[in-house]
């Protein structure tokens, strides 16, 4: 018996490998994707060797990918010159808190707008994913108006409320969940659990590719973010790493090799989120919402 399954499984492993077959045109799409990803490292590539150089080798023409004469000392320098601890903590906070909260907030009102069927629904998703289309600077100033009567300038807190609803991130888990049969949620209804069991037990389990995605998308902007913090955080202990590595410009130099040493450090965490999501969000592109 298990010889002949043996047999069978090998038959159509053998089939699949000749329905894989490699076509000539495609190994120039892969050979085209390589070298497109290689030019997209060439900045991360300059800006390492930069970072173990001195200020006056950095731009030097033609660029020098190994420095003459290495400096590690620049990566220890960055915390002893500016609170860079200060500012990781601080945009650490951001980048956690604003993920979480837009996740809970974004997978919630997804939730209502594709499985629960209410009067105006359609008309209020749509206008709702409508303000993705309003520009941020026409209602900049009366978001700082707002947030200076409330007394949240130069706050972390601040930006966690900004920043705690997303519509995008509705669009995006909205347009997943619709992929998931509502009679998963129907039987579950039958079966006397509440809309939150639904959610809690049924949906959110199904969706966790959509929600490594959010999750990935919302952590690198809110640490990359500069303008939210540059306008709403003043003193230097509420700073974050964006606003950091300005300190390293002077009024009349720049310390670029403490720059690029700074922004490396910077990236590590965005790097280790991606690494850790890495394994859902792949699955959601090779497979869809639905498990068997």
């Amino acid at each position: 018996m298990e010889a002949t399954f043996s047999k069978k499984e090998n038959t159509r492993k053998a089939k699949t490998k000749k329905a894989e077959k490699v076509t000539p045109g495609g190994i120039l799409v892969i050979i085209l994707l390589t070298l497109l990803a290689l030019i997209t490292l060439v900045p991360f590539i300059w800006m390492v060797s930069a970072s173990f150089k001195t200020n006056n080798e950095v731009f030097t023409i033609p660029i020098q990918w190994i420095p003459k004469s290495w400096h590690p000392e620049n990566y220890s320098v960055i915390w002893e010159r500016i609170p860079l601890l200060t500012f990781f903590k601080n945009t650490l906070f951001l980048s956690i808190v604003i993920t979480i909260i837009q996740l809970f907030t974004s997978s919630f009102a997804a939730y209502g707008f594709s499985k629960m069927n209410f009067r105006g629904r359609d008309t209020l998703f749509i206008t709702y994913i409508a303000t993705i289309a309003i520009p941020w600077q026409s209602y900049m100033i009366p978001q700082f108006i707002m947030m200076r009567q409330l007394g949240l300038t130069d706050t972390l807190w601040s930006l966690v409320l900004l920043q705690a609803f997303n519509a995008f991130g509705v669009f995006l888990l909205k347009q997943y969940y619709s992929s998931i049969p509502d009679s998963l949620c129907e039987s579950a209804r039958i079966d006397g659990v509440s809309e939150w069991g639904i959610y809690w037990k049924i949906i959110l389990p199904l969706t966790k590719p959509a929600l490594a995605s959010l999750t990935i998308i919302t952590f690198v902007n809110t640490w990359n973010d500069y303008m939210g913090p540059f306008i709403y955080l003043s003193s230097t202990e509420n700073k974050t790493i964006q606003l950091g590595l300005k300190m390293f410009v002077g009024l009349f130099d720049a310390e670029y090799a403490l720059i690029m040493a700074a922004s490396v450090v910077s990236i590590l965490p965005v790097g280790i989120v991606f690494l850790a999501m890495q394994k859902y969000f792949v699955e959601g592109i090779a497979t869809s919402g639905m498990k068997n």
